[in-house]
């Protein structure tokens, strides 16, 4: 009986390409686990609270006063030349 081997690999569409060879013959049957590869090791699954979202917003994590200005400055370059909005 072969051992159980754990192999990296990339999903396109129903098939499975491994980076490296399995062990074992062609056309022999076998039992498939797929969970998603850590792409970085240093990243864990389990982030504590916000901090998904801070390194989301990148630079602007720590900026949140310039943040808003960027977006009140963005927003009045895109009213230029449109007319206001009834409500």
């Amino acid at each position: 009986m072969a051992i159980p081997t754990t192999a990296k690999g990339v999903i396109n569409g129903k098939t499975i390409e491994l980076e490296q060879e399995p062990g074992f013959p062609s056309g022999q049957e076998v039992l498939v686990t797929i969970e998603p590869a850590q792409l970085d090791p240093d990243i864990s699954s389990e982030l504590p609270p916000g901090e998904g979202l801070r390194r989301a917003f990148g630079a602007w994590a720590d900026e949140s006063e310039e943040l808003d200005k960027y977006l009140e400055w963005a927003h009045k370059q895109r009213a230029v030349g449109r007319p206001p909005i009834e409500q």
